[in-house]
């Protein structure tokens, strides 16, 4: 089935706001794991995993993410394939931010940390099963004692921070949330945004790093 460059654009942007009320959500179960008890984050996990609608959800957010990537790719491509004069593709190069132009490689990587953090977590959880002992903190906090684990996970969120920054604006943008009276909010809102998920997950992983040696 062909769309429109306007239709894929859209769908693209829809599955895009998807993904961002999914991190916020994922985010906060995440930020469970800061208290001092190991409780809040087990039960909240194992609602998300035992929920039925939740259960169900998980499908629609694998959905959302293969076609988000799929029609990133082919706009790309396209994109690429229409600048066939150099001056309009350094005209681009000058009026768009860093985050703009880098979309297709941090969203690659991006791409490459979703699925180490699939196995390292997901696959682990559901289809290995957990040691005996091992609670879903536990398997958390556990990994964020690697160093290179850790550095890895906060230089990824920071890549997806500058992705979520341009990708937030245009997902607006393409739903038809474009004028000027509300562009600055948007903006805004959009580096708010990019700035939390960033920032936030890397505190988490920061925090369990450290907290490792228990300095106190």
């Amino acid at each position: 089935m062909k769309f429109s460059s306007i239709v894929r654009k859209l769908i693209m942007a829809l599955s895009g706001l998807f993904l961002i009320i999914f991190l916020v959500t994922h985010l906060v179960i995440n930020l469970l794991t800061l208290f001092p008890s190991k409780d809040l984050f087990n039960d909240a996990a194992h609602f998300m995993a035992t929920n039925p609608v939740i259960y169900a959800m998980q499908y629609v957010l694998a959905l959302g993410f293969i076609i988000h990537i799929g029609m990133g790719i082919k706009l790309t491509i396209q994109n690429k394939m229409a600048r066939s004069k150099n001056y309009a593709y350094n005209q681009m190069s000058k009026n768009t931010d860093i985050s703009s132009r880098s979309m297709i490689i941090s969203g690659g990587l991006g791409l490459v940390f979703l699925v180490l953090h699939l196995r390292d977590y997901f696959y682990q959880m559901k289809f290995v099963g957990l040691p005996e002992g091992t609670t879903d903190y536990d398997l958390v906090v556990n990994l964020f004692t690697n160093p290179y684990y850790t550095g890895v996970y906060v230089a990824s969120f920071i890549v997806l921070g500058f992705h979520l920054n341009h990708g937030f604006k245009s997902a607006f943008q393409s739903v038809g949330a474009n004028h000027k009276k509300y562009n600055p909010i948007i903006k805004a809102a959009s580096v708010g945004y990019s700035i939390t998920i960033a920032l936030g997950f890397s505190t988490i992983a920061i925090f369990h790093f450290i907290n490792q040696y228990n300095f106190s």
